[in-house]
């Protein structure tokens, strides 16, 4: 996907960059004072997409991550080579998380990574928000992997099928879960843009992250909107950013708002489109879109 990006002469302005009060007051003052179909330059689309994504309700990074994790069921586990000594050795694996965030593999070990983790437990798990995006967040775990206790296998299980409902081999005899113990977990997103940001955390801030309770209702949220809706995001991207993008549609979501991917004269970008007021529970969700759109539809 190609990201929509400024022009040579455009300065960019990162979130870490924007910390007073008063540098978040003027861009989003400078936003506001623009009416949709004002701007027809890509040096000043990019401007007013610039000004509402930097002002505009985010999670913070550690909830994204632990949102984000738990959303995921696919990443890149990378080991200590045993056969090729010193050097790192990567695998595409499924994986869950467990109720604190933990990592969970069901690994064969016939697996040569498996082999791997069983002689040097140290390694990481990269997983990519949007595999096909690398502007979107992508999250490294660094720890240590340990077999699951038979105490734990159920509750373990459990978990894994949780994202995997079909993962049937999870029960053969050669099969195993493991946990990658966290020790510093690392992401970094807007790579290339001017909303880079990046950071890490230890174990214990980590754990102590919550899930995004508003995130479980993304997929049946996002397939209602964009089968059924999709003009009605199309307005409201619009009356939000105040850019007359060609099309929308939802992505996810969380309590704070919903990330959409839009279009704008055959460029395709993301843009993070913040609710009102944060959501409650799936009802309020519903309400709040209903608002936003009524808004769309009356500044029109």
């Amino acid at each position: 996907m190609a990201s929509l990006q400024p022009p040579q002469s455009t300065q960019t302005v990162s979130p870490g960059e924007v910390d007073s009060e008063n540098e978040i007051y003027q861009l989003i003052q400078a936003h506001q004072t623009v009416s949709p179909g004002e701007v027809d330059s890509e040096n000043e689309i990019y401007q007013l997409i610039q000004a509402h994504q930097v002002a505009a309700a985010r999670l913070s990074p550690i909830e994204e991550v632990r949102t984000v994790l738990d959303r995921s069921t696919r990443g890149t586990l990378s080991t200590y080579s045993q056969k090729y000594q010193g050097y790192p050795s990567g695998s595409m694996v499924d994986f869950a998380c467990d109720t604190d965030g933990t990592p969970i593999l069901a690994i064969s070990n016939l697996a040569v990574h498996a082999k791997d983790l069983l002689a040097n437990p140290k390694c990481s798990l990269l997983v990519a928000r949007d595999p096909e995006d690398r502007t979107d967040l992508v999250i490294t775990v660094h720890g240590d992997a340990t077999l699951v206790p038979e105490k734990d296998k159920d509750v373990i299980r459990t978990a894994y099928l949780r994202r995997h409902p079909n993962a049937f081999w999870v029960d053969f005899g050669d099969f195993q879960f493991m946990r990658i113990e966290p020790k510093v977990v690392r992401y970094v997103t807007g790579v290339a843009t001017a909303l880079l940001r990046s950071g890490e955390c230890k174990k214990e801030e980590f754990e102590a992250a919550k899930v995004d309770p508003i995130s479980q209702f993304s997929t049946p949220v996002a397939t209602h909107m964009n089968k059924d809706h999709a003009e009605d995001t199309k307005a409201i991207v619009q009356h939000s950013t105040k850019v007359q993008v060609d099309y929308a549609y939802i992505l996810d979501l969380d309590s704070l708002g919903i990330n959409t991917k839009a279009g704008y004269q055959g460029t395709d970008f993301k843009l993070r489109i913040p609710f009102p007021r944060r959501a409650n529970d799936r009802k309020d969700v519903k309400t709040l879109i209903v608002e936003m759109l009524q808004a769309a539809k009356a500044s029109t």
